[in-house]
């Protein structure tokens, strides 16, 4: 009779096991419901930090568009209120790095060319340098460039910093404006200064000419050759080129103006650091210079922030150009020169660079011409402008591009 009550406890234990374990079944159900429906809504913490992610990138460029609005040069000049012809043929023009005479020569011409020169909208393109800017128009990456005559010197023969340059070359370099001169000349320590008489007194001393990319540098290695100067060329930072002369590091560093006015900002700070003074060639290596096809101009002293020593420096000058190729009809490169003669003076004004265009256009462009004529091509624009000026060489007809 014992044995009926323990069988019944035991159905009831069974049967509340078998409630307990239904009642978990029936939760479980509903948790996988819910974990599915957390998967596809994230809760507001990982939404906050989603969101923030994705301004993030939008930020950043933000900042950097600034930073480019903050890069850009403005130019000096009166850019006008004339809308942008949408017709209009884009010129992508490569010139120096912001900063640059070069690129701000550039942006102010380009102005003046937007507002004056109809048909035609340009765009400044900075790059590292005028060789940069030389072999991209080369190779096709820009429709117009900034080139020097030292470089198409080099250039022309596959020599130097354009070694290889005819392997890679996709089109011709033309010439069609010349924009402004640079001078080039040494300054020596004034306690050197009976030691150094001569650019050829410089032969073995070790003599910083410029970084070693620079035209300048090209175009005072080239003038010093020509004098007889077998100098060791040293490279040192240009902020401490001063401080280099005064401790004896370098016996010689640049000096040089642009337009025959304007001293390079490091030039002047070098100079007020130590007490140098520029050192002219003597009559028998100016003599060596211009045999050599070069030219040696006389700049005023006055234009330098300190005392250089001298009456007269006597500077090597190369020209600077920023040229476009055969694919601008000759009509409208005659039209652009008229434009950029026409407002020389507004140039000027604008940018010291152009004061030498200022003075006399068509004689800028002589000489520009007459340093270059035998490495680079003329647009025939250009010759027909300098023909019309009375400044054009017959002697150059073939030179002209096609």
């Amino acid at each position: 009779m014992r044995t009926r009550p323990h069988i019944l406890s035991l159905i009831a234990v069974l049967f509340g096991l078998a409630l307990l374990v239904a009642a978990c079944e029936a939760e479980l159900g509903d948790e996988d419901v819910d974990e599915d429906d957390v998967e596809d809504e994230p809760d507001e913490d990982e939404e906050d930090e989603e969101a923030e992610e994705a301004d993030e990138p939008e930020d950043e460029e933000a900042e950097e568009d600034e930073e480019d609005e903050e890069d850009e040069e403005e130019p000096a000049l009166d850019e006008g209120e004339g809308e942008t012809d949408p017709d209009a043929t884009e010129i992508e023009w490569a010139t120096s790095d912001v900063g640059s005479s070069g690129h701000t020569a550039l942006v102010n011409l380009s102005a003046l060319l937007n507002r004056e020169w109809e048909g035609f909208h340009t765009d400044v393109l900075p790059t590292g340098g005028a060789l940069q800017s030389v072999i991209g128009y080369a190779t096709g990456d820009f429709d117009a460039y900034y080139g020097a005559d030292i470089g198409f010197a080099e250039a022309a023969e596959d020599r130097d910093r354009y070694e290889g340059f005819s392997d890679d070359a996709e089109r011709d370099l033309v010439m069609s404006f010349w924009a402004y001169p640079m001078e080039t000349g040494l300054a020596i320590h004034e306690d050197n200064a009976d030691e150094f008489e001569s650019w050829a007194d410089l032969t073995g001393e070790p003599v910083f000419t410029s970084p070693a990319p620079w035209d300048v540098r090209a175009n005072l290695e080239a003038a010093m050759e020509a004098a007889g100067a077998e100098h060791e060329y040293v490279e040192v930072d240009t902020g401490v080129a001063g401080s280099s002369l005064e401790e004896g590091d370098i016996s010689a560093m640049p000096a040089y103006t642009t337009s025959e006015t304007t001293p390079a900002p490091w030039v002047n700070e070098g100079l007020l650091q130590t007490d140098g003074q520029v050192l002219n060639p003597s009559d028998e290596e100016v003599a060596a210079i211009e045999d050599a096809g070069m030219e040696v101009v006389s700049i005023d002293p006055d234009h330098f922030d300190t005392d250089i020593g001298v009456d007269e420096a006597l500077f090597v000058p190369f020209f600077y150009g920023f040229h476009v190729g055969p694919d601008v009809s000759a009509e409208d490169v005659y039209e652009k020169l008229d434009v950029i003669a026409e407002h020389a003076d507004e140039l000027a004004d604008a940018d010291g660079a152009f004061e030498v265009l200022a003075n006399d256009p068509a004689d800028l462009q002589r000489r520009g011409v007459e340093s270059s004529v035998d490495d680079v091509l003329v647009h025939p624009g250009m010759a027909d402008w300098m023909r019309d000026q009375g400044v054009w060489n017959d002697e150059w007809d073939d030179r002209i591009a096609e």
